[in-house]
């Protein structure tokens, strides 16, 4: 019952108490059982009664039905003008009863102001007696009706809403996954095939002004671990170096196989007591790592470089530094880790870096001065 049915119900129903008494008072019917002093207590009694509701619905609604359907057949016995009163019991029955009990609240008080009717009682008063009820159901019956086919044309309208949703959110992650499916072949080709091409390339020129052999047996190494990274990129697996290792020891091999190709002595610490982190970190800093020293080789022209790994209480924190030429001008792509951080001149691999860090809640920081060398710094969580 809403608050604008419960003002209307206390409104009719002193208004109809009224009404019953005034008739009771004006037109003498030959079946009054009681005297007006009895009568008019009744009444008082009645109004006291539904004072009740002034505030809201009563806590003890049946107990509030009871005593209320009680007065209603005791005014009626009284005087049958207060038949008008009684209609209010019905509406009074819908909106305090529990659905299952409304039609015996209806049955019973039909029964009871039925049954106290005198011999002598106008037909009239019967008929109010069985036609009031069946009115009060039909329009109950009515307002559940309309209400039920709001609500069902609502959630026709909003289980048609939430479909065009559905579809339109369908289309948005495909777009999204084809999207992260091209960013992630452009990070895995810029770290096995690019950098193995810039690798291959390094050493055949050196060969070519050398004519040192081994150079042209390193270009051939590289270009079948980029051939073997390249069909592991592509079937979206580890890092070859990280299957069956641990980071630190991934880092390590990277570091020193890096240090032999490039002739740059390159030493590898850890810090704190490694632990296991979730695969695609491990990933990330591995091949932060991986892009650090390939660019400390194209463009540092360092002498030493170190690589320190630390495992911290909330995070695991990749080092790489190196003593070379430093950032140098905003047109350098990178020296050493990488030197162009400070502006949108930013060579693709350090957009790289950055896309892989994001995507697994990790960080990037650069540190560079021209001639003072370069520190990159790339952190993940370390839980």
């Amino acid at each position: 019952m809403t608050e604008n049915d419960r003002l209307i119900f206390r409104v009719s129903s002193y208004a109809l108490l009224a009404v019953s008494t005034l008739l009771a008072l004006t037109v003498p019917m030959n079946d009054t059982h009681q005297s007006v002093p009895v009568t008019l207590a009744l009444a008082g009694a009645a109004a006291l009664w539904l004072l009740w509701t002034v505030r809201g619905l009563p806590r003890q609604r049946v107990l509030y039905y009871v005593v209320l359907l009680a007065l209603i057949v005791a005014l009626v016995w009284a005087n049958s003008w207060y038949s008008v009163f009684g209609a209010i019991g019905f509406g009074q029955a819908l909106g305090l009863l529990p659905p299952r009990w409304i039609a015996v609240g209806f049955g019973a008080q039909t029964a009871l102001t039925v049954l106290v009717q005198g011999p002598d009682s106008p037909s009239w008063v019967v008929l109010v007696n069985v036609m009031v009820p069946m009115v009060w159901a039909g329009v109950a019956v009515g307002r559940q009706t309309e209400k039920h086919q709001r609500t069902s044309e609502e959630l026709a309208a909003a289980l048609a809403e939430n479909t065009g949703l559905h579809e339109q959110l369908l289309v948005q992650a495909r777009e999204a996954g084809v999207l992260d499916e091209r960013q992630r072949m452009a990070r895995e080709i810029h770290d096995t095939l690019a950098q193995g091409l810039a690798g291959i390339i390094t050493q055949l020129q050196a060969a070519e002004q050398t004519g040192d052999h081994s150079h042209v047996e390193r270009a051939t190494r590289l270009a079948r671990e980029s051939l073997t990274q390249a069909r592991r990129s592509v079937q979206a697996l580890r890092p070859e170096p990280l299957e069956g290792n641990r980071l630190v020891d991934a880092v390590a091999e990277l570091a020193q196989g890096w240090s032999r190709d490039s002739g740059v002595p390159a030493t590898m610490s850890t810090e704190g007591e490694p632990r296991p982190v979730t695969p695609d970190r491990e990933v990330a800093l591995f091949r932060v790592a991986q892009e650090a020293l390939a660019n400390i080789a194209k463009h540092a022209k360092a002498s030493r470089v170190g690589v320190t790994l630390s495992y911290l209480d909330d995070q695991v924190v990749l080092d790489v530094r190196d003593d070379g030429r430093g950032f140098v001008n905003d047109r350098d792509e990178w020296s050493g880790a990488t030197a162009a951080a400070a502006g949108p001149s930013g060579g693709f691999g350090l957009t790289i870096m950055r896309q892989r860090l994001d995507g697994v809640g990790g960080a990037l920081a650069v540190e560079s001065e021209p001639g003072g060398g370069t520190a990159i710094s790339a952190s993940v969580p370390g839980e």
